[in-house]
C-alpha cells in the first residue's frame, strides 16, 4: 500500500542532493540569517529520505531506473 502512495522515483544522486540541500536550508534557521525560511528545507530532506517525490508522481516522471526497461542500444 505504501509503495503505491510513495513509489520510488528518485535516483541515489537526486536523493543525496535533496538531503544535502535540506540540511543546508534547515541550518539557516540556527546559523546565518536565522530565518524561518530555512524550515522549507524539511521538504527536500523528507523527500530525499523517503526516495519519493510527490511532484514526480503527479507528472509521472522520475530520475531512477525503471525495472524491466532496457536501455537503448549504443550507436
Amino acid at each position: 500500500m505504501l509503495a503505491r502512495l510513495f513509489p520510488q522515483n528518485e535516483h541515489v544522486v537526486d536523493r543525496t542532493l535533496r538531503v544535502a540541500i535540506g540540511l543546508i536550508l534547515i541550518a539557516l534557521v540556527f546559523v546565518g540569517p536565522k530565518s524561518l525560511f530555512g524550515l522549507v528545507g524539511i521538504v527536500p530532506l523528507l523527500t530525499g529520505a523517503i526516495g519519493s517525490c510527490p511532484i514526480y508522481t503527479i507528472f509521472g516522471v522520475g530520475t531512477c531506473a525503471v525495472p524491466g526497461r532496457k536501455s537503448p542500444p549504443a550507436s
